[in-house]
């Protein structure tokens, strides 16, 4: 779901690919090499990451050729460009050379954004590529993806798919493309079910949410298959993090109406209704105590100890006698 600028020509001379999200990096780059080698099929590709370009080695890859060959360059991490490099890049985008299209993949941030601004200034085509860091952005994902392959599928098929998916984009367009190609018909939320009950059971968030509960039992059956599955240790710290986050946002915000929560606080309403079901046994002290243990197996998980699942199942037991806080 990249959104791209008005002029939307693959073949424009520069392009910029601005944003973290992976999938959308690589689709944006894609787009650009389809478009390159309908107009050429002996298009010659070159993919270098940001070491791999060297001061004069740009001026090299486009200098002209006898044979007049189409070429696409494709710098990723443009980001982190030598200064030495960077001037070459910014002197190029002053005068692209023909049949050759040049794409930077820039991460967006403060670093290189010189570079940024210059290929924004020089008219350059740009496709934004975004973290989906929200569920909603991911939702939307889904059905746009539902959408971009002439199929029909239900706000609860979509809403199923995130929630047994999780947030790995790949993940969720490579299940939209084989429910398309097994279902005919309006795919619904009980042939996600069918397809994908045994990875919600296996969840990073359904983890989170039985430590967020109390049920430390649960919660520990759930991270053990979790990672017997081949769930990532970091994706299980991410969800039990938005899990305490989220019990401590809605304690500490205003009583209202689960739509007004909703926009003050960044959730969908059906997250706030169930949120409310499972804060019940927290308080302020309690959330505190959940978060340092999410940030301890955080460490733990990216290199900071020794064992990566024990130090899940520290945070996870953690957590749920946190949970039970105000009961004592």
């Amino acid at each position: 779901m990249a959104r791209k600028s008005a002029q939307d020509n693959p073949l424009a001379p520069v392009t910029i690919a601005v944003g973290q999200e992976d999938l959308l990096l690589d689709r944006a780059v894609r787009e650009v090499v389809v478009a390159a080698r309908a107009a050429d099929a002996d298009t010659d590709v070159r993919d270098l990451t940001s070491d791999q370009l060297q001061p004069g080695t740009l001026a090299e890859l486009t200098s002209p050729s006898l044979f007049a060959e189409r070429k696409v360059v494709v710098v990723r991490n443009a980001q982190d460009l030598s200064a030495d490099t960077i001037k070459d890049v910014k002197a190029y985008l002053g005068a692209p050379a023909e049949e050759i299209t040049l794409v930077l993949l820039h991460a967006g941030a403060a670093k290189g954004k010189g570079l940024l601004d210059a290929a924004r200034k020089a008219g350059a085509r740009e496709v934004a590529c975004p973290k989906m860091t929200k569920p909603a952005d991911r939702l939307a994902f889904v059905r746009s993806e539902f959408r971009a392959l002439g199929r029909s599928a239900t706000p609860e098929a979509c809403q199923a798919l995130v929630d047994s998916i999780g947030s790995d984009l790949r993940e969720l367009a490579s299940a939209v493309t084989q429910l398309v190609s097994d279902i005919e018909g309006t795919i619904d939320e009980a042939v996600v079910g069918r397809y994908y009950t045994g990875r919600a059971e296996a969840s990073s968030f359904t983890v989170a949410d039985r430590a967020v509960e109390g049920r430390a039992a649960e919660a520990l059956e759930a991270l053990r298959w979790s990672l017997s599955t081949g769930v990532a240790p970091v994706m299980i710290t991410s969800a039990l993090a938005q899990g305490v986050r989220a019990i401590g946002k809605l304690s500490s915000a205003r009583g209202g109406r689960p739509a007004d929560l909703a926009r003050e606080l960044g959730m969908p309403p059906w997250k706030i209704d169930r949120v409310r079901q499972q804060m019940r046994g927290w308080t302020p002290d309690g959330v505190s105590v959940a978060l340092r243990a999410v940030a301890e197996a955080d460490a733990g998980v990216k290199g900071g100890g020794d064992d990566p699942e024990y130090a899940l199942e520290k945070a996870v037991v953690a957590i749920a006698r946190a949970a039970r806080s105000r009961r004592g």
